[in-house]
């Protein structure tokens, strides 16, 4: 007789949720979540879309970012960073001019008028009224952009006390050359003025422009980095989006069997010229902002620096004529200028014209051979539009043509001749010093005005990527997202 084992307590269920060989036991919120995601074909078209969607709208905030980014960028490029830069090099340019012309009027007027130098006195007036008027613009403009930074509204307001300063000094010098007799007074206040514009007002235009010039350099570089990770992510969410509507493409042939979807079709091709041009509009902007920057704006701070160089060492000039008793100062300062401009390793103060046309001959034959440096070179090393190395060339030449004059100039005071000197100096003759300076300054003006067409044209097409491909690109993801939408509601309303 078989008897049946005693009843006892059930055996504990193995953990896991299901006995050894049985079904297993699925969480109540998995099989919630995987009927409703994924189990059925609803679910799983509607996830698709939201997929669409999401990454749509993420593109369309990147690129809406990007845009107001770049406008921004441009707006304070035209508005603040290079407006107050050049202001700074206008200042520090007005400045040395002035003074220039205040040497020029003493050094032309003759004794109370007596055996003046009528047209060079006459030039050296109409200039010294034009200098003032334009320190006075550039001072305004300097003292707004100031507005909001402490160390730029300290600066300009030396600027303007010390201004003041000088005016006071070169009006007495002024009056005083006016008086017969009066000159050797004219000259010991004109000292001073020349002497408080050295040490005080063009240390703080030149630091003001290189301040500016700093802030702009921050900005651009803030700007590129910014440009290049939009890009990254531009190109990256584009093509997230392509494989995203080419799988929902894919799961509706698959079921349907159906071979396209002319909403997601056209869904598609709205995505991938929304792509292409978001990617081409960020690039492009980048391209332009490193032409702005780069290319041309590097050269107008170059050339803005060489202009102001050149008035003052031409001031020099006048003053070693001016002033005997400090006119081995004045050669020296005209020099470190010159080296400034183009400077020759291992040239003296008699043989600097000759090296110059020593080493800029071989230039000339060789661009690969710059055996010389200073603003000169730093613009040659920045060559970039058509014309631009001409242009830049016949400035360099019509230096040389000036430090020739310079030597001339220095001989004949060697030589006692003093008036003939000074009528050289400043005469406007064809063959004279101030001619052949007019014409280096045009040839300046020349390579300047070059630069800054293309740094205009860069602003203008920068901005005009940020008012067009870019809402254009923006507007094919809207119609992209909508036209997934649209394909997708015939097939889903089969299942309502």
């Amino acid at each position: 007789m078989t008897v049946d084992p005693p009843a006892g307590p059930p055996a504990p269920e193995p953990r896991g949720g299901h006995r050894p060989g049985g079904p297993r036991r699925v969480p109540r919120y998995r099989r919630v979540l995987n009927r409703r995601l994924f189990a059925t074909l609803p679910a799983r078209l509607r996830l698709l879309r939201a997929a669409v969607l999401a990454v749509a709208a993420a593109l369309v905030v990147l690129l809406a970012v990007a845009g107001f980014t770049a406008h921004g960028t441009w707006a304070g490029i035209a508005g603040r960073d290079a407006p107050r830069t050049t202001s700074a090099a206008d200042l520090d340019l007005a400045l040395d001019d002035m003074d220039a012309q205040v040497a020029n009027i003493l050094l032309a007027s003759g004794d109370a008028g007596a055996g003046r130098l009528q047209t060079p006195y006459a030039k050296a007036v109409g200039f010294y009224g034009d200098s003032r008027t334009s320190i006075s613009r550039a001072l305004r403009t300097l003292a707004v952009a100031a507005e909001g930074d402490p160390a730029a509204q300290h600066t300009v307001e030396s600027l303007i006390a010390d201004y003041a300063r000088y005016q006071e000094l070169v009006g007495r010098a002024l009056d005083s050359d006016e008086r017969k007799g009066g000159k050797q007074a004219a000259v010991l206040d004109y000292r001073r003025a020349t002497d408080l514009l050295q040490s005080q007002l063009l240390p703080e235009a030149r630091e003001l422009t290189d301040a500016n010039n700093m802030a702009f350099e921050h900005a651009y570089r803030d700007a590129r980095n910014a440009h290049t990770g939009q890009l990254v992510a531009a190109l990256v969410l584009g093509v997230l989006l392509l494989a995203v509507l080419a799988a929902l493409q894919w799961y509706l042939t698959r079921r349907f069997r159906r071979i396209l979807n002319p909403g997601l079709l056209a869904a598609t091709a709205c995505a991938l010229l929304a792509a292409v041009l978001g990617a081409q509009a960020l690039a492009a902007d980048a391209a332009h902002l490193r032409v702005a920057r780069r290319d041309s704006f590097d050269s107008v701070v170059a050339l803005s620096r060489a202009r102001a160089l050149a008035h003052d060492a031409n001031a020099d000039e006048s003053r070693y004529l001016l002033d005997p008793d400090r006119r081995t100062g004045y050669q020296q300062a005209f020099f470190e200028k010159a080296g400034l401009l183009y400077g020759v390793e291992g040239t003296s103060d008699g043989r600097y014209p000759d090296d110059v046309a020593r080493t800029w001959s071989a230039y000339r034959a060789d661009h690969d051979d710059l055996r010389f440096t200073g603003e000169f070179r730093r613009e040659l090393d920045n060559i970039t539009f058509a014309g631009e190395r001409d242009a830049a060339a016949a400035t360099v030449d019509a230096y040389l043509v000036y430090v020739r004059d310079d030597a001339k100039i220095r001989r004949l005071s060697a030589a006692g001749r003093d008036r003939e000197a000074a009528e050289f100096c400043m005469g406007w003759e064809p063959g004279t010093s101030n001619a052949h300076f007019q014409e280096w300054m045009k040839a300046l003006d020349k390579v300047e005005a070059i630069n800054q067409r293309h740094f205009d044209s860069s602003v203008s097409a920068g901005r005009a990527e940020t008012t067009g491909a870019l809402p254009r690109s923006v507007g094919s993801l809207l119609a992209a997202a909508a036209l997934t939408v649209l394909g997708l509601r015939p097939r889903l309303r089969e299942f309502s």
